[in-house]
């Protein structure tokens, strides 16, 4: 069986990570609406250009740090684990959106949690 070429492995990376992007930020989005839900009207008043900026800051990070699965995903589909790699890269996906998720849940209650208490 011959090594993929670095072309192949990445247009599969691509693939595979890319529709699952729109999941990824989709929960994101949810995390940050349910906090912001649970603080109102507190956390209405939070809302300004500055907090806006930084929430898009903050996703923006979040999605460089979602393109550290490439990294991975191209590393593994170069060795001999391609098959089982590919069957099983759902996992890293799993782990990365509850990392993810954490961390916004974490960014989310402080902007708009601690408003209301």
């Amino acid at each position: 069986m011959d090594a993929p070429s670095f072309r192949e492995s990445l247009t599969d990376a691509i693939r595979y990570w890319e529709p699952l992007r729109l999941l990824y930020n989709a929960t994101l989005i949810v995390i940050v609406l349910v906090y912001f839900w649970k603080g109102y009207p507190a956390s209405k008043t939070e809302l300004s250009v500055d907090s806006l900026l930084f929430i898009f800051l903050l996703a923006v990070l979040a999605n460089v740090a979602y393109c550290t699965a490439y990294l991975v995903d191209i590393f593994a589909q170069s060795s001999g684990f391609r098959e089982m790699w590919r069957k099983n890269r759902w996992i890293l996906f799993a782990i990365g959106l509850l990392f993810a998720g954490v961390l916004t849940k974490f960014w989310a209650a402080a902007m708009f949690i601690s408003l209301s208490k």
